[in-house]
């Protein structure tokens, strides 16, 4: 299993909430903070609303899921803070990975293909 970078650190966060960019939609809210790194880190926020503990580490690996297929279409340079909302923990893994794909085309953060 390949591994990549993840944001661990409360003040890495803290960083991200608040000098990064925000955008939401009805399951996940995605902050997005330009940085001098090499590569991508994302973050991952499952509050007690959500759920007991299984549920919201299955809502984080759905997310972690998401990120990993799609990370060679995101930018590179950028720590990502993604925070699930209360409605997500009703979803499956397209709809979870449909709105991540939404939140980074708001973003603006898709590579764009050279034809």
């Amino acid at each position: 299993m390949k591994h990549f970078n993840s944001i661990k650190k409360n003040k890495d966060f803290k960083e991200v909430y608040q000098k990064g960019k925000s955008y939401a939609n009805k399951l996940l809210v995605m902050y997005v903070l330009k940085t001098d790194r090499q590569d991508t880190r994302i973050g991952i926020s499952v509050s007690k609303k959500v759920g007991n503990s299984i549920v919201r580490h299955h809502i984080t690996r759905l997310i972690r899921e998401s990120f990993r297929l799609h990370v060679g279409m995101i930018e590179t340079g950028l720590d990502i803070v993604v925070v699930a909302r209360a409605a997500t923990k009703e979803e499956n893994y397209k709809t979870i990975e449909s709105a991540y794909m939404h939140l980074c085309g708001l973003h603006n953060i898709i590579k764009k293909e050279s034809k």
